[in-house]
């Protein structure tokens, strides 16, 4: 805590203790009760009244560990809570199910934020359940290993049907890439190991994910928000690479 008031932090996230995927559940249970004695203990230590403080759920994929864990630390008001645990090695279909477990529990009117994750996809049903806040590596990490989301799916640029591909990666997309570098050329600087490649893969990414993000808030605010999920996530699958 100390360290995190000292570096000015916005928003300090409480230790937690995190297990993988699968665990058993008396494991699982003793990371709760650790997380939530840390919690407790970041709560007591924490100075200065700017930053906001965040408490992280955990319980692993045990419904009754979650709702255990969430009530423990909404009972100390912190200014936010974040879902933990999840992205880790777990089926899809039940870090949704985690998700839609663990959200209502947690106070309406704070911010609710789920850690770990970004895939788009996962990003437009975490919105859809009720979550506000993501945060992930993936859209530089698969930049700089040559995956890039566009508003037709993902590709992987190595691929070799993009040698001659003189198009643009993504028709609809204004980044830098996209304005002045075919497919055929980003492949090039990749096949070269060219850094330049990764800096406008990364570029594009961010860009991508800035206008998914821009969608999201305007159908939020026009309470559209399943119609526009409806057809973001159709998109993404019928053109996957």
């Amino acid at each position: 805590m100390q360290i995190q008031e000292s570096l000015g932090s916005d928003i300090i996230m409480c230790l937690d203790d995190v297990k993988g995927y699968p665990v058993e559940k008396n494991t699982a249970h003793e990371a709760v009760l650790r997380t939530t004695l840390w919690a407790r203990r970041s709560r007591a230590a924490k100075k200065k009244v700017d930053p906001a403080l965040f408490g992280i759920v955990q319980g692993s994929m045990f419904s009754d560990l979650r709702k255990m864990s969430a009530e423990a630390l909404t009972s100390l008001e912190f200014d936010g809570y974040a879902v933990g645990g999840l992205s880790v090695g777990e089926p899809r279909e039940i870090m949704l199910e985690m998700i839609e477990v663990t959200v209502p529990l947690l106070p309406d009117g704070l911010p609710r934020y789920v850690m770990g994750i970004g895939k788009p996809r996962d990003v437009v049903d975490g919105v859809l359940r009720g979550v506000d806040l993501f945060d992930c590596v993936l859209p530089t990490r698969n930049a700089r290993n040559g995956t890039l989301f566009t508003s037709q799916g993902q590709l992987n640029i190595k691929n070799a049907r993009y040698r001659d591909d003189r198009g643009p990666v993504d028709p609809g997309c204004s980044c830098p890439l996209c304005r002045s570098f075919s497919r055929a050329y980003l492949r090039h600087l990749f096949q070269e190991r060219e850094i330049y490649g990764l800096r406008l893969s990364t570029l594009h990414n961010l860009a991508f994910y800035h206008q998914m993000m821009e969608g999201i808030r305007k159908a939020v605010a026009e309470n559209s928000m399943r119609s526009f999920a409806g057809e973001f996530l159709a998109e993404m699958e019928d053109s996957d690479d």
